[in-house]
């Protein structure tokens, strides 16, 4: 469970209430169903209006994988990978038919299986990086919504605000009906900035994190079978992911530069 998620949202929910109570002011003043409806219902509507259903359904999908730990180790994932070599090195490639089955993702047993095959050094590169382009685009797609989704929140809020205040400029001559279109107003515009900058672009950000430490893992994949059929001894085996996981790690560090 990734602790610092739920902690994160929490703390961050909880210190726009708490500071509604320290101001002196009523959690009940922050709870305006109508204001709801206008935020959320039409954030929705613009993301589904902006995405087709396919992306829609997976980045709901991938909501439960922002609350659970990264992946793979990548300490561990050199280390399995470099016995792997061991054992192809000493009894031949046939060996790695048990990692076949036990391999610990879809794309190990689909990288293992190839290699036991005899399939072509070239082409199981080849097959591997195109699945994880594909995956790589797929994954963006299903983060790219909810970060949409953090652009729309505001501007619907300040639709919801405008709408409050057309209610009570419609109803200046009735005082005991200002005070709702005036709630109404201002908590739109809460609901709407707080949605996007509390809940909607940091579960973006975290979904593509996520995403990386799951691409790192596939590519280290790739090298690591690579070097395996070219008979490399272990030690260069461990050596290559160890320098692939730094360059890795350092192209994370610089958003928008892919690794090479």
């Amino acid at each position: 469970m990734d602790i610092l998620t739920i902690l994160g949202i929490l703390l961050g929910l909880g210190a726009v209430v708490g500071g509604q109570v320290l101001e002196g002011g009523h959690i009940s003043a922050l709870c305006v169903p109508t204001a709801a409806i206008i935020v959320l219902g039409g954030t929705i509507g613009a993301v589904f209006v902006s995405f087709p259903m396919s992306d829609v359904k997976g980045a709901v999908g991938g909501l439960p994988g922002i609350f659970k730990e990264g992946g793979h180790d990548p300490t561990h994932m050199i280390q399995y990978l470099v016995e792997c070599a061991k054992k192809a090195r000493k009894d031949g490639m046939l060996a790695l038919e048990e990692e076949m089955r036990k391999a610990p993702d879809e794309f190990g047993r689909k990288a293992f299986g190839m290699v036991v095959d005899g399939v072509d050094p070239k082409i199981v590169r080849e097959c591997l990086e195109t699945e994880i382009d594909v995956d790589e685009e797929v994954g963006h797609g299903y983060a790219k919504v909810f970060e949409s989704a953090g652009g729309f929140a505001p501007t619907i809020g300040i639709l919801g605000a405008v709408l409050g205040l057309i209610h009570v400029m419609e109803n200046l001559s009735d005082p005991s009906k200002l005070g709702g279109g005036i709630a109404v107003a201002f908590v739109a515009t809460v609901y709407g900035v707080a949605s996007a900058n509390l809940i909607f672009l940091p579960i973006a950000n975290k979904m593509k994190l996520k995403h990386k430490d799951h691409l790192i893992t596939k590519r280290m994949y790739v090298e690591g079978i690579a070097s395996i059929q070219a008979g490399d001894h272990p030690n260069i085996v461990e050596q290559k992911l160890g320098s692939l996981l730094v360059k890795e790690k350092k192209a994370e560090s610089r958003p928008g530069q892919k690794a090479d």
